[in-house]
């Protein structure tokens, strides 16, 4: 008894660690999913300030001001103290505007949370600007300017007060740039993980996320801000550099140090302007690349949905192709129903001809299926062999009815007629040229009589030259019209059938859909065998 106490305890106490580790993971992948898309957006964000901050803007200082040793110390200093402040108020913002991600990636996942979420990811790249023009602009604008004041009033730099407006004007034209370049730097990552959230929605509450329009940022919107900023940021920057570099100079120029600064002044300024344009391309190829690689499957019959959604018009485009998908769907399930009905007419046409073999076309048609599926057969492939199986024998139809319907064991003339109805159900189908998808049903029609030695017909083909679907059928019909009763022969026992089929393996059928058979009947018993000794231990 007390071992039994214990073994139970295992059991539960195994159970609880299962449970408990199913969770931990289960909450690990929306914690990987959003340190991934943190660490992108970090990426991002270390790549931008990089290039604005200490790459335009160290550049337009040191270059275009004259400073010494201790005042570019003294500007250093700044610029350091100024970069912290920065850094934690665009923190702060920053942990405000993720707020529903991080819920989603602490195992929250309520509807309304994924929700918020899902609209957050998408609003993420628009976020990104306020916090540059915000936090980062003014984090590191003000205490830069109220620290540098401080210094020019002590006497530790030497500066004219104009400097300090065209360090503001620079600072906002380095800050737009910037936040244009991290728009489309975090646009990426942001549809990234909203595409995420819209599967565990789907998978979570069997439902779809659409983001509504009001939530777009519109393609003309960032095109016309990009082409224009890209225009103008060049200029009114070069501009400005020229004005200090006047200013510092006092009008006299140096031939040979002019076309230095201004050669490197003219490198930073056309390398962000490509990088601008070339984000903004990426922004549009991606979702049209995406969308086309859609319609080249479709071409080619497969017909997918899209599992994309975007934060502006190609979010539009994405719905509407896969509304088209799903009329597409709908429209083959509709004909696939009324195709699959005609072939069933044509079943019980023939059995309303002959009462004996009623029911036959479709029991074959299920034995077929199930072998099919044992083999591993395709959804495709099982769906040809059901039609296949409905339709072997529709040659009777064919053939004349005192054959057909005769209550006697066939002469052999008339059994040379009989075996005439794979050649004629041929015939007909071909007559009734079928769509290109449905033309291997032939096959199967025509040789489902072929023996695996040769010795059946109507063709006398043996082993791997008769077709696939041929030999399939050539069991699963041989197994009903062994176990159907006959005016003149009553139907086998399924035991004796399967013996039968068991010693024919290699001679009248091909030994792999003969065991594929024979195995569906063993499980069958062991399940009954299973299920009997439950109810009656």
């Amino acid at each position: 008894m007390k071992q039994e106490m214990r073994s139970s305890a295992s059991k539960y106490i195994i159970s609880g660690f299962e449970f408990s580790r199913w969770k931990h993971f289960s909450g690990r992948k929306d914690t990987v999913m959003f340190h991934r898309f943190q660490k992108e957006i970090l990426k991002s964000y270390l790549t931008g300030s990089l290039l604005a901050v200490f790459g335009v803007g160290g550049v337009l200082l040191f270059q275009t001001l004259r400073l010494n040793t201790y005042e570019i110390v003294v500007f250093l200093i700044i610029i350091s103290i100024s970069v912290v402040v920065m850094l934690l108020s665009e923190y702060a913002l920053y942990r405000k505007h993720a707020r529903p991600l991080i819920e989603v990636s602490a195992g929250n996942e309520e509807e309304s949370v994924l929700q918020r979420a899902f609209i957050q990811a998408h609003r993420f790249p628009l976020l990104t600007v306020r916090r540059i023009l915000g936090p980062h602009l003014f984090g590191l604008g003000i205490p830069a300017s109220l620290l540098t004041w401080a210094a020019a009033t002590n006497g530790f730099v030497q500066l004219e007060w104009i400097y300090f407006l065209y360090a503001w004007i620079g600072a906002l034209l380095i800050a737009v740039m910037h936040a244009m370049v991290e728009f489309f730097l975090t646009a990426g990552p942001s549809r990234k993980f909203a595409e995420e959230i819209m599967r565990l929605y789907r998978d979570r509450f069997g439902k779809s996320l659409t983001l509504h329009r009001a939530f777009y940022v519109r393609f003309r919107t960032k095109l016309f801000i990009s082409v224009f900023f890209t225009a103008v940021f060049p200029v009114s920057l070069l501009l400005m550099a020229l004005e200090i570099r006047s200013l510092e100079t006092g009008g006299e120029v140096d031939p040979a140090s002019f076309w230095t600064w201004a050669v490197v002044i003219l490198a930073v300024v056309i390398a962000v302007s490509l990088l601008g344009a070339y984000l903004l391309y990426k922004n549009i190829r991606e979702p049209l690349e995406a969308i086309q690689q859609q319609f080249l499957l479709v071409s080619e019959g497969t017909f997918e949905q899209m599992d994309k959604s975007y934060s502006d018009e190609f979010d539009d485009l994405v719905h509407g192709f896969n509304n088209m998908v799903e009329g597409i769907q709908e429209r083959d399930e509709k004909n696939d129903a009324l195709l699959n009905s005609v072939f069933a007419i044509f079943a019980v046409t023939l059995d309303a001809r002959d009462e004996y073999t009623a029911g036959h076309a479709e029991r074959v048609a299920d034995y077929a299926v199930k072998i099919a599926e044992k083999v591993g057969y395709t959804k495709t492939n099982k769906d040809i062999v059901r039609k296949a199986a409905l339709l072997h024998d529709i040659g009777k139809i064919g053939i004349r009815d005192e054959v057909l319907l005769k209550r006697e064991r066939l002469t052999n003339e008339e059994f040379q007629l009989m075996k005439e109805h794979p050649v004629i159900g041929e015939k007909m189908l071909l007559q009734a040229q079928l769509p290109e998808e449905l033309k291997p049903v032939l096959a199967g029609v025509r040789h489902h009589h072929e023996r695996f030695d040769g010795g059946g017909y109507p063709d006398g083909l043996s082993g791997r030259d008769i077709p696939e679907l041929g030999r399939l059928l050539c069991v699963a019909d041989s197994f009903d019209a062994m176990t159907s009763d006959r005016p003149y022969l009553k139907g086998r026992s399924r035991e004796e059938a399967l013996r039968i089929i068991e010693h024919g393996r290699g001679t009248q059928f091909d030994p792999v859909f003969a065991d594929a058979f024979l195995e569906l009947f063993v499980q069958e018993k062991r399940e009954f065998d299973r299920t009997a000794g439950e109810l009656y231990s």
